[in-house]
């Protein structure tokens, strides 16, 4: 029977997303890999591969359809020997009103009835009723959500299969046909079925109190204004930095750091390392200078987890890009191993990326630390939000030449960039904090220590 081709949940917390381009159109044969649609989350633009082969018998979404919630069909793939005819007649939803109204109630009755799920009906004109419609997307005893297709999931039903228990095959290790298929019946567990209730899509986080939005158009009724709707991005950016602000009780750290010897060794490598392309920034070496620091006081290198602490081994340090209409903090990872040259390299392609909301989630979820750099805007300082989980930021301001006293208790010209760590005290202490903030300093005021 045709199978329901479901929109894609592309990232852990991704509810719904918009459908931007359709890579195959109905009458086309696809196999498992290839790719089907370009999907926009909050994030990023990602392509959506098949996870079952056969033709394309009906798109159900058009191309340029926002909000459509995970788990909602955008198309019907038809399985060897089946034609359009065996496609359900139902009308796609006409609006996103509609397909709000029926994912909520195919929700209810899913709740209804155990089991029922999301496959296509009747063959149209015929009076024939479906096979075992296709379960709703399982979930593992931690609650999370067990990746497998629609046919899998139905047959696995049949089979009497806990899919908990399978290996994927599939594209990001998504169970498919054939992973059911190969194993042998082995009931569902209990526990299994218990956590279905509760595997319910959390709730956006709340955006804040406030007046609302009446109150605020009203307010400005009688001036000229442009309203600007919010994209994914927006609404995640307001509700996470919301809930930064209301839950993540931030202290402030401030120094300021003379760059002089840093300029002057940044010339030094950059005029050897011209004749392979290379062009070292400062913000390398403040990349390089805190994954180390975060080695050297590794208690700093934190991230709050709810009802514990995690302390990272690796520095994995995130660094947040503008693009428009918001922003990306890809991470680096093991940036504490890493050359200068390939932290330069390895961050022009993610920013490149970033731009372009071409950003796989793995390359932007994760880091214990975090780098806001807004110094390149003239910027003398500043004070960053901590991103959740994050145990710190590192808001970076301008080099500026100012008199300073030297050593000899003379006044001199130096070149002096002022920096603000935020710290989540749940994750890290005032000393703590201090400490490694100072690790910072040292490493910025003393590269040549970076590259021992």
């Amino acid at each position: 029977m045709p199978t329901e081709i479901l929109m894609p949940a592309l990232s852990p917390t991704m509810e719904e997303g918009t459908l931007a381009k359709w890579l195959v159109k109905e009458g086309d044969t696809v196999s498992s890999g290839d790719l089907l649609a370009e999907i926009e989350t909050d994030k990023a633009t990602m392509e959506f591969e098949a996870v079952d082969e056969g033709v394309i018998g009906k798109i159900l979404v058009s191309e340029g359809s926002e909000g459509v919630k995970v788990n909602t069909p955008i198309a019907v793939l038809l399985e060897e020997g089946e034609s359009a005819d065996d496609i359900d007649s139902a009308e796609a939803p006409k609006s996103e009103a509609k397909s709000e109204a029926k994912a909520d109630d195919g929700a209810k009755a899913t709740d209804k009835v155990p089991g029922a799920g999301t496959q296509g009906g009747a063959a149209a004109g015929t009076g024939k009723t479906p096979d075992t419609p296709a379960p709703a997307a399982p979930k593992d005893a931690d609650g999370k959500r067990i990746f497998a297709s629609p046919l899998a999931r139905r047959i696995a039903a049949q089979k009497g299969l806990d899919l908990a228990s399978l290996k994927g095959s599939g594209p990001h290790g998504r169970i498919v046909k054939a992973d059911v298929e190969a194993a042998e019946a082995k009931p569902a567990t209990a526990k299994s079925e218990a956590a279905a209730p509760k595997a319910e899509a959390a709730a956006p986080a709340a955006v804040g109190t406030g007046p609302s939005t009446e109150a605020v158009l009203k307010m400005y009724e009688d001036r000229e204004f442009e309203e600007v709707k919010l994209d994914g991005m927006r609404k995640t950016i307001a509700a996470r930095l919301t809930e930064a602000k209301q839950t993540i009780p931030h202290f402030y750290l401030r120094r300021d750091i003379k760059l002089d010897a840093l300029m002057k060794f940044r010339a030094q490598l950059n005029k050897q390392l011209e004749g392979r392309g290379v062009k070292l920034s400062v913000n390398d070496f403040i990349i390089k200078a805190c994954a180390l620091a975060l080695q050297s006081v590794p208690d700093a290198n934190a991230v709050w987890a709810g009802d514990r602490v995690l302390k990272l081994k690796p520095s994995d340090v995130a660094v947040a890009v503008a693009i428009e209409g918001g922003l990306f903090t890809p991470v680096l990872k093991d940036a504490d191993m890493k050359s200068l040259s390939s932290l330069s390299a390895e961050m022009k392609d993610l920013a490149g990326r970033a731009r372009d909301r071409k950003l796989a989630p793995h390359e932007y979820q994760g880091g214990a630390f975090a780098v806001s750099n807004l110094g390149m805007f003239g910027i003398d300082n500043f004070d960053a939000v901590i991103n959740p989980p994050h145990g710190a930021i590192l808001a970076v301001g301008s080099g500026v030449k100012k008199p300073v006293v030297n050593d000899e208790g003379e006044i001199e010209v130096a070149t002096v960039m002022s920096v603000t760590l935020s710290v989540d005290h749940r994750v890290i202490d005032g000393a703590l904090g201090a400490e490694l903030l100072k690790a910072i300093v040292e490493n910025l005021e003393n590269p040549m220590v970076m590259l021992a």
